[in-house]
C-alpha cells in the first residue's frame, strides 16, 4: 500500500503572522536541529496543514491555538483515510511544533503536549490450531518415551504453558511448592510480582507429576533449590532454553506457524475464547491488568470465523 502523501500545502493565502511563524520554524528546523531536508519539508508541509486548519477555524495567531483545534485537525485527517502511520507523525509534528512555541515564547503554553498520537494496528498474532497443539504435544511426548529426565520435563513444560498461558518468565519462576495438585492449580506471580492462581488440565497434571516422580530427582543438585523446572546442570531452567525447546518442537509439527513461548499463551488464549469461556475469566487467567489487553484475542477469534466462513460459504 503507497504511503499517504506528505501534506504540501504552501502558506498562500495564511495571515502574514501563520507565514512568519511557519518560515522561522523552518529555519529553526532546518539550521539548528539541522534536519535533512526531506526532513524539514515533511514537518513543514504538516504544520503548513495544521495552520490553514486552524486559519479556516477563525485563528491567525499561533497564540490563539489550542488542543481542540488540534485534535480537530487530525480528526479531519482520519476522515479523508490517512492511515494510523500519517496520523501519528502528524500528531508528532503538532506536538514539537507546539513545544517549540512554547519555548521561543510564542504561545504561553505547549498546548499539544497533551495531543495523543494514534496506535497503529497490532498485527494479530499467530496461534495453533487445536489439532496443531495436539501434535506439538504429542511429538513431545514421543521424544520421551525413553524416560529421560529432559524429556518429561520438556513435556511438563509445554503442557503448562499450553494450559495455563503464563508467560514463559513465569514458568521458568515456578517453585515446586507453587503447584498444587489437589485442585489442580498452580500460583504464578506475574509483572510487578502480581500473584494469581491458575487452573490446568488432567494432561498438564499428568504430565507435571512424571517429571516431579522420575525425572526432577535425576538432575537436582544440592544447588537446585525449590526450582519447579530444572536445566541440564541442576540449575533453574532459564527463558532462553525454553524458547529454543517450544520452537524445535512447533518445528516438528507439519504446517505449524513457527512460535515461541508467547505463541503459545496466544493460542491459550484464543482457544479458551473460541470454547466458550468470558472475557473477564480469560483476563485474569492471562495476568492482564487491563480487559483492553485481552480483547485483542477476540479479534483473532473473529478472523479465524470469517476465514471459515469464506471457505465453506458458497456465497461468501
Amino acid at each position: 500500500m503507497p504511503a499517504d502523501p506528505v501534506e504540501t500545502s504552501p502558506d498562500d493565502g495564511l495571515p502574514e503572522t501563520f507565514s512568519t511563524v511557519l518560515g522561522d520554524y523552518e529555519r529553526h528546523l532546518a539550521f539548528e536541529r539541522n534536519l535533512t531536508p526531506h526532513t524539514v519539508k515533511a514537518y513543514i508541509g504538516d504544520i503548513a496543514g495544521l495552520l490553514e486548519h486552524a486559519h479556516r477555524s477563525g485563528f491567525s495567531d499561533v497564540g490563539e491555538l489550542d488542543l481542540r483545534t488540534l485534535r480537530s485537525w487530525l480528526a479531519k485527517q482520519q476522515s479523508m483515510g490517512r492511515s494510523r502511520t500519517t496520523l501519528a507523525r502528524r500528531a508528532t509534528a503538532a506536538r514539537v511544533f507546539t513545544g517549540w512555541l512554547a519555548r521561543t515564547g510564542r504561545t504561553p503554553t505547549d498546548v499539544g503536549s497533551a495531543l495523543g498520537s494514534p496506535k497503529p494496528h497490532q498485527p494479530l498474532p499467530s496461534v495453533l490450531r487445536v489439532d496443531e497443539a495436539r501434535g506439538l504435544i504429542a511429538a513431545a511426548t514421543t521424544l520421551a518415551d525413553d524416560g529421560s529426565p529432559v524429556g518429561l520435563r520438556d513435556v511438563a513444560m509445554l503442557e503448562l504453558l499450553y494450559a495455563t498461558g503464563m508467560r514463559v518468565g513465569e514458568l521458568c519462576g515456578l517453585d515446586v511448592d507453587d503447584v498444587d495438585r489437589d485442585r489442580n492449580v498452580v500460583r504464578v506471580f506475574g509483572k510487578g510480582r502480581k500473584e494469581r492462581t491458575v487452573p490446568f488440565g488432567q494432561p498438564a497434571a499428568a504430565a507435571v507429576d512424571a517429571w516431579l516422580g522420575r525425572g526432577r530427582g535425576q538432575l537436582a543438585r544440592p544447588g537446585s533449590g525449590a526450582a519447579l523446572f530444572l536445566g541440564a546442570r541442576g540449575g533453574r531452567i532459564d527463558q532462553r532454553a525454553v524458547r529454543t525447546l517450544v520452537h524445535r518442537r512447533i518445528a516438528d509439527v507439519a504446517g505449524a506457524p513457527d512460535l515461541g513461548p508467547h505463541g503459545l499463551r496466544h493460542t491459550a488464549a484464543t482457544h479458551l475464547l473460541e470454547g466458550g469461556a468470558d472475557l473477564r475469566s480469560v483476563q485474569e487467567l492471562l495476568g492482564h491488568a487491563s480487559l483492553a489487553t485481552t480483547q485483542r484475542y477476540t479479534h483473532v477469534t473473529t478472523d479465524r470465523l470469517r476465514k471459515a466462513y469464506r471457505q465453506a460459504h458458497p456465497r461468501a
